[in-house]
């Protein structure tokens, strides 16, 4: 197992590429950064490193998830109010002008050739980035699941979310199914299924274009954001996820990188 992470471009870190555990892991929001041409997309200072602007937390968690499961992680360098890279191009929330109660004003009133600029400029060379790495791991045989990671903020639009763990998935719910029968693992846990959001708002882009359309067995993941306020927090949750998604690729015929019992890296 190595920890180097490559740069393949500006917009793409890639973790432990030549992991073999049988997880591949997204962070599609995993980055803060706007690049200074974008002068800040006329956020207001309060914003600029709000949870409209990436998944507080998210990588944190999935660079740790990569180390305890030898999962090879690709994330986005690219704020998601740049692009969104689990949009496709033809949404409006690729590029939202708005988030929750948070203007975007970098994002109004796009021209085509603005938009079409971002999305060879960020979303593309993440889904080649994605792309590359599936191919990889096919001409080897290396059995694989795509295990997508984000985080939500604990109220949207005035409304209290108690759920504490997502386990989203689209129309192919093998992995998703997998992981909520090990819920009774984490009892002090809210976990739910398709929560606080689901295939419905448009969320399961990566799952349908990177999973669902390669055959492989696919979830999102969900993290309230609270919970990965400190490194502590961080290092808890991605522990924790590890206690569902073992078992859950043993019951797949999976076999996980570290046995049920060994410590993780």
């Amino acid at each position: 197992m190595t920890s180097a992470v490559e740069q393949p471009s500006t917009s793409v870190e890639i973790h432990n590429r030549q992991g073999s555990g049988p997880a591949v892991l997204l962070c599609e929001h995993a980055s803060s950064h706007i690049p200074a041409h974008y002068h800040d997309l006329g956020l207001a200072p309060e914003h600029r490193r709000s949870h409209a602007v990436w998944d507080i937390g998210a990588r944190a968690v999935a660079v740790k998830l990569s180390a305890m499961l030898d999962a090879p992680l690709v994330a986005s360098r690219i704020s998601r109010l740049v692009y969104d890279c689990n949009r496709p191009p033809e949404a409006e929330s690729a590029m939202p002008a708005r988030v929750e109660v948070i203007d975007v004003p970098g994002n109004h009133r796009l021209t085509a050739a603005q938009r079409t600029a971002r999305v060879e400029a960020v979303y593309r060379p993440f889904c080649d980035a994605v792309t590359r790495l599936l191919a990889e791991r096919a001409a080897h045989r290396t059995p694989t699941v795509l295990i997508t990671l984000h985080s939500f903020t604990p109220s949207f639009h005035g409304r209290v979310r108690a759920v504490e763990i997502g386990i989203l998935h689209d129309v192919d719910r093998r992995l998703a199914d997998a992981m909520l029968a090990q819920a009774p693992r984490l009892p002090h846990r809210r976990i739910e299924r398709n929560a606080p959001y689901g295939p419905e708002d448009g969320v399961t882009h990566s799952l349908k274009r990177h999973g669902i359309a390669n055959g492989l067995a696919n979830v999102m993941i969900e993290i309230r954001n609270d919970l990965l306020a400190t490194p502590e927090g961080e290092e808890a949750l991605a522990r924790e996820l590890v206690q569902l998604i073992r078992p859950a690729l043993a019951s797949l015929g999976m076999a996980p990188a570290a046995g049920e019992g060994q410590q993780d890296a």
